[in-house]
């Protein structure tokens, strides 16, 4: 395990690649409400599957032997598979044990916890303009989730530990994966794989399969798997690796302010005034975490 520095020009596209990720996940909503009442389990098993078929294409187009695709030490396998697998596990798990709004409001502790994460695991050094601007951009989750009237009841203890759980996993994945920054990003594939059976076990022993209404409905569980659940992790896997994942926790907000700015565009939500001050608090605060980089 190693971590290199990277020049000012690898760093910006590692964090446009990032940014990439961020962007595709705001779209995630949408497209499992056009996707339609799809069993979440089964969802992930389609999408992982199309995103695990993406990462061997591009693999074996440039050349990568099968062997190399599966090829990793324990290790990288328990840490891919716990943080793909396991997230949307415990993520599924919080939602059927929780109100979705407060369990989702729970789970975006990731972004500020990947800020957090990144001093003791990852040897970043921390500011106050990175903290501020982490917690600038919480603030604005919580604002658009109070926004909507949220409230926390004692009777869900446990499907908040869930989501709590989720915040944990998906940021742990993400700066210790920085610590394994000499595994090829072709690793997410095998990662994907492994995650879409893992869910295609869990479907069948806890879900019923209903599939897509419509041709529209398997155009957005095919969109899914590119986008979302399946070429955002390529991308979020180089921006941990070669950027600023400070910047990156903070810029991580941005994910369900463009995720609500969809649904309405899409005519599936109603515009708030909420969202407007919250987008301008994740913007402050995505400006402040990555200071250091826009001086360079």
């Amino acid at each position: 395990m190693h971590e290199t520095k990277e020049c000012p020009a690898n760093e910006r596209q590692a964090m446009l690649a990032g940014l990439g990720a961020i962007v595709l996940w705001g779209s995630l909503a949408t497209l499992s409400v056009t996707a339609g009442p799809v069993p979440p389990f089964q969802m992930v098993a389609m999408t992982f599957a199309v995103g695990a078929t993406l990462g061997i294409v591009r693999a074996r187009w440039r050349g990568v032997a099968w062997r190399d695709l599966v090829h990793w030490p324990a290790r990288v396998w328990l840490l891919g598979i716990g943080g793909l697998f396991g997230y949307h596990a415990l993520y599924f798990a919080a939602l059927q044990l929780a109100p979705p709004a407060e369990a989702n409001l729970i789970n975006y502790l990731w972004p500020l916890l990947i800020v957090l994460l990144s001093a003791p695991l990852a040897g970043e050094r921390l500011g106050w303009s990175h903290l501020l601007g982490a917690l600038l951009g919480f603030a604005g989750v919580a604002l658009l989730a109070f926004g909507r009237g949220l409230g926390f009841a004692g009777g869900y203890v446990l499907g908040y530990a869930l989501a709590l759980g989720c915040a944990f996993s998906w940021s742990l994945y993400s700066v210790l994966s920085r610590r394994f920054g000499e595994t090829p990003t072709d690793a997410i594939a095998a990662f994907c794989a492994a995650a879409s059976l893992l869910s295609l076990a869990c479907h069948l022993l806890f879900e019923h399969t209903v599939w897509p209404a419509s041709p529209i409905a398997w155009l957005s569980m095919l969109a899914l798997g590119i986008g979302p659940t399946g070429g955002a992790f390529y991308l979020w896997d180089h921006a941990v690796k070669r950027g600023d994942i400070r910047a990156l926790g903070a810029l991580s907000y941005a994910t369900p302010i463009l995720s609500t700015a969809l649904l309405i565009l899409c005519g599936l939500a109603q515009p708030t005034s909420a969202l407007l001050v919250a987008a301008l608090l994740v913007t402050v605060g995505a400006v402040l975490a990555s200071r250091e980089m826009w001086k360079r």
